[in-house]
């Protein structure tokens, strides 16, 4: 879908540090940290305090307390309580679906302001019971008297109390998203060496982009306890990552031969993102100069057995033919990266005439996506991956990676769990100001001096010219 009048703007956004889970945020549930993201966004722009017409945010794993985990962030973040909020789940585009639900609303004139984002803590993963145990205890509930407990309890097995982890592997297909990404990266012949190269690129982009202070702004400390000390900055980077290290790990999901390793995919995270969204006039009225817009997205959905993390491939041709834009049109691209071996797979899927004739129904291959426009402050790999909130994060860094351009538009495309995809395409808004250049600037100062000077030279000549004209009249008198 393409908003021709691309009448909303991403405003601000912020997001908290994404940790490795378990780790800083042990002690915290999802609605911790949704409500600290929210919190911050709210301090930042005081429009929301009375302003706010729907707070939406992805969970994928959601603690029973709090289900619909953004009206308990909500509340918590002290929003007016009037304002409604929903969770939304799409696995790890939970918060890409929740972004696009606010931008079709807002586009509709339903709303004018309102708050996207996405919330994850897989320290906080609930963790269940077996069936045999939950049965008994069911059946407990309508007990009556001693025979009946009796009953019960010789249905009960020791082995029963063994809690059940959650599952990390595809209802459908019983797979794992990495035994899927290292079937992905042979189909494609993506080589061990070239998923390590690109891991190691991510961990020193994101190294640099905070050395240089690119997420100072967007990610906003947390008091965590037990030790009550301010967690600053993601902890899912490692800035002294080598090749050499990279290439030493062995294969995690396909033993002994897989090419998938701990080094080359993003680890289990904590986090929370929270994005300003407004209808562009309604943020002008209120004082805003917004910069960038939501033009349009696509989703995709495709066989989730071996097909299950090409939704980038899917959705960027669709999106950008839609939109009659080619990729030397876009200049910024953010590619989550869910594994290494998955993005590259992904970007040669895109220069694979069979792939994009047989599955997008192309005339041939799309085409090549150069390496110095996508995640070129890091990625998923390195800055985490909290499910639920990656689409955040992913729309905060491309609006502000576009805004620093030259470049006019910007993409978001993400894999998600179920065979899914989503791609979400960025405008910048043109100003009607001329660019100020050092050329401009001195051309400007030349002209303001040179009137200075005249309207101060006439106004010296008019006041010399009464002060000779008195003293003339004195003489004469």
């Amino acid at each position: 879908m393409i908003f021709k009048q691309a009448k909303v703007a991403f405003i601000d956004g912020v997001r908290t540090p994404f940790a490795k889970s378990p780790g800083p945020y042990a002690k915290l549930r999802s609605y911790d940290l949704g409500r600290e993201a929210l919190f911050a966004l709210r301090k930042r722009n005081p429009i929301l305090n009375d302003n706010c017409d729907q707070v939406t945010m992805g969970c994928v794993i959601h603690n029973a307390a709090t289900s619909n985990v953004a009206r308990e962030s909500l509340i918590g973040a002290g929003y007016d309580l009037a304002t409604p909020a929903s969770t939304v789940t799409q696995a790890c585009i939970s918060a890409n679906r929740a972004i696009t639900n606010t931008v079709e609303a807002i586009e509709a004139g339903v709303m004018k302001t309102a708050v996207a984002g996405g919330v994850e803590s897989t320290s906080d993963a609930p963790v269940r019971i077996s069936d045999n145990f939950k049965a008994v205890l069911m059946k407990a509930q309508r007990a009556k008297g001693f025979k009946d407990y009796w009953s019960l309890f010789k249905q009960f097995k020791f082995k029963d109390l063994v809690p059940v982890a959650p599952a990390i592997a595809e209802f459908s297909t019983g797979q794992t998203m990495g035994q899927d990404a290292d079937r992905l990266a042979a189909r494609f012949g993506v080589t061990r060496m070239e998923q390590d190269e690109f891991a190691l690129r991510s961990h020193q982009m994101a190294t640099k982009a905070w050395e240089d202070g690119k997420f100072d702004d967007e990610v906003q400390a947390i008091i965590a306890p037990p030790s009550f000390a301010p967690f600053e900055q993601d902890n899912t980077f490692y800035a002294t990552s080598t090749i050499q290290k990279l290439s030493g790990l062995k294969p995690v999901f396909v033993k002994p031969n897989g090419s998938v390793t701990a080094g080359n995919a993003s680890p289990l995270t904590d986090g929370a993102s929270a994005c300003l969204l407004m209808d562009v006039d309604e943020a002008k009225k209120q004082g805003y100069t917004p910069e960038v817009v939501i033009y349009g997205y696509s989703y995709s959905a495709h066989n989730p057995d071996g097909e299950l993390l090409l939704g980038p491939a899917f959705t960027i041709p669709k999106l950008l033919n839609e939109a009659g834009l080619k990729i030397s049109d876009v200049d910024v691209f953010e590619i989550h990266e869910a594994f290494a071996g998955q993005v590259l797979a992904n970007l040669k899927a895109l220069q694979d005439k069979d792939f994009c004739v047989n599955h997008l129904g192309l005339k041939g291959a799309f085409g090549e996506i150069p390496m110095d426009k996508i995640n070129t402050q890091g990625g998923s790999l390195s800055l985490g991956h909290p499910f639920g909130a990656t689409g955040g994060r992913l729309l905060i860094s491309a609006a502000r990676r576009l805004s620093e351009s030259d470049g006019e538009y910007a993409l978001i495309a993400a894999c998600a769990a179920g065979g899914q995809g989503s791609s979400i395409l960025l405008k910048k808004i043109k100003s009607t100001a001329k660019k100020v250049t050092k050329k401009t600037t001195k051309k400007v100062a030349k002209k303001v001096a040179k009137k200075v000077t005249k309207k101060v030279a006439k106004k010296v000549t008019k006041k010399a010219s009464k002060k000779v004209t008195k003293k003339t009249n004195s003489k004469e008198k």
